[in-house]
């Protein structure tokens, strides 16, 4: 068993990763209070009453701790990261991991003098079971080679939860190194491509308070072999019962495969559903009861020093690639009534 402590309560998807390395059989021995959300705060304290606060470098500095789970601003987690690192701890960090080209290498540089292991949880595909069934899929042959891929990543925008950095553009790197990282991470799986190229990325401000909060983006990507398009925003009405119906969409030589993340609309109940075509049928796979190994494999890496749950050069080129093309995207900045 594992310790470690959560670092940087600041946005809700600590709640999720505290939750998931729990389930795997490890244990929180602390979090540090300090947060820039006393919402996120609140939850955090209401959902895991057992552990206890403690301040932040009593949980840097104790020598019993194996890694260190990061939600900070996205802005900081870069520092905290390197801080944690450079105390002999390891680092599950939300996403994204840092917010400028000069912050991932200086991370680079941490993981490389250190020896330590500093990861970034996609949790698109990490941690959605239909992602992790089409992705088998893929890799069995079922569709034959793969020829492009979709992502479909709209988010509820939730205004009323958000804390202030939120809509700070220097304070969480903008719209596609923030939620467009996912998609970036699933077109490179699918296509099973170490690296690929940003063709294009645009970004769309259509008039979401405060003015000039980037709320749309799209962008295409390749490799020698697979084009991928992506689009992500903030638009996701009310009256859909989820945060967003996430889907993607992976075309083959043989078939296509469309995974419906989060909901099936008007359709079956539940998660994370699968739809495959393929030379004989077209079939409905559900997967709500397919197993999440991200966090197991996570922790079995951090005792092998192994890379089982993702390649430490994956998560590296994610978030270059994530921010080459926010600053390479053009703007598109909609005239209200036109």
């Amino acid at each position: 068993m594992a310790r470690f402590a959560a670092i940087g309560l600041d946005h809700r998807h600590v709640y999720d990763l505290t939750e998931g390395l729990l389930a795997a059989g490890q244990e929180c021995v602390g979090y540090d209070p300090h947060t820039t959300d006393q919402r996120v705060l609140a939850g955090f304290q209401k959902r895991f009453p057992q552990v206890p606060a403690v301040v932040r470098e009593r949980l840097l500095d104790d020598p019993s701790i194996d890694f260190i789970v990061l939600s900070a601003v996205p802005r900081d987690r870069a520092d905290l990261s390197i801080a944690a690192m450079r105390r002999g701890k390891d680092v599950l960090c939300d996403k994204p991991g840092v917010t400028t080209l000069e912050q991932l290498t200086a991370v680079r540089r941490a993981v490389q003098e250190t020896g330590r292991i500093w990861t970034v949880c996609f949790s698109e595909r990490f941690t959605k079971p239909s992602a992790r069934k089409a992705w088998d899929l893929v890799r069995a042959g079922a569709i034959g080679r793969v020829v492009q891929t979709v992502g479909l990543g709209p988010h509820r925008l939730n205004r009323a939860l958000r804390p202030a950095w939120f809509f700070d553009k220097p304070a969480y790197g903008g719209i596609i190194n923030d939620i467009g990282s996912h998609q970036i991470d699933q077109f490179l799986a699918f296509a099973g491509a170490e690296d690929a190229t940003i063709v294009s990325s645009t970004i769309g401000c259509f008039g979401t308070d405060p003015t000039g909060f980037e709320d749309f983006a799209e962008m295409t990507l390749q490799t020698p072999s697979v084009r991928g398009y992506a689009r992500v925003d903030w638009f996701t009405a009310d009256g859909l019962p989820t945060w967003g119906d996430g889907r993607l969409f992976v075309l083959g030589t043989e078939g296509a495969i469309e995974v419906r993340k989060n909901v099936d609309l008007a359709g079956r109940d539940g998660e994370d559903h699968v739809f495959l075509v393929d030379k004989t049928s077209t079939r409905h796979i559900p997967c709500g009861d397919e197993p999440i190994t991200y966090f197991r494999d996570f922790v079995s890496d951090l005792a092998s020093r192994t890379t089982s749950a993702v390649p430490q050069s994956h998560v590296f080129t994610v978030c270059r690639l994530a921010l080459e093309a926010q600053a390479r995207a053009s703007r598109f900045v909609a005239v209200r009534g036109a």
